[in-house]
């Protein structure tokens, strides 16, 4: 039997729901989860009531597209990379996203360490917590490797999303 994913936090504003995913330049692992939420969502019908946004815990990729060989790989699977330009997480996405989620633990760190010991841990988890298969997972950085990583992390945020998507879709309306 499939582990149950941990439930998500409800809606701040009732008929929306705002997920941030966030790494640590948003140049490979937030974009990608990025690009393929924001398919699902859409192919789910709900792209009219979810917004999902991405970004980076540094700054030195601010304004550059997705690493090229994460949007190959994104493209060569049908995804659409090319909209893709990295940006800074901000504070206020801690307290107006329903829910942010860090690719790993050192990214957490630093979004609980922005909100200055004030994030919802409800709210503000990592992204592998919703993995159907390594509940709790990092998501490892692709960066500094060859092509394998970013199909690792490709497979890793396509299944994640889907149970994002479900989470997402079976919550209350008056929740998302």
């Amino acid at each position: 039997m499939p582990a149950v994913p941990p439930t998500l936090p409800p809606a701040r504003e009732p008929g929306r729901y705002r997920v941030a995913l966030v790494c640590l330049g948003n140049i490979c692992r937030s974009p990608m989860a990025d690009v393929v939420l924001t398919d699902r969502v859409r192919s789910a019908g709900l792209d009219d009531r979810v917004e999902v946004v991405s970004s980076g815990t540094g700054d030195w990729h601010v304004g550059h597209p997705m690493d090229r060989r994460a949007a190959a790989i994104l493209t060569g699977e049908g995804y659409d990379a090319s909209a893709h330009r990295a940006q800074q997480v901000q504070a206020s996405w801690l307290t107006d996203c329903d829910l942010v989620l860090a690719m790993d633990q050192d990214n957490l760190r630093d979004l609980r360490s922005l909100a200055g010991g004030t994030a919802d841990p409800d709210r503000v988890r990592l992204f592998g917590d919703f993995d159907p298969l390594e509940p709790g997972a990092e998501v490892p950085d692709p960066y500094y490797g060859g092509t394998d990583g970013f199909q690792v992390v490709l497979a890793m945020v396509e299944r994640t999303c889907d149970v994002l998507v479900a989470a997402i879709r079976d919550s209350p309306p008056e929740d998302n």
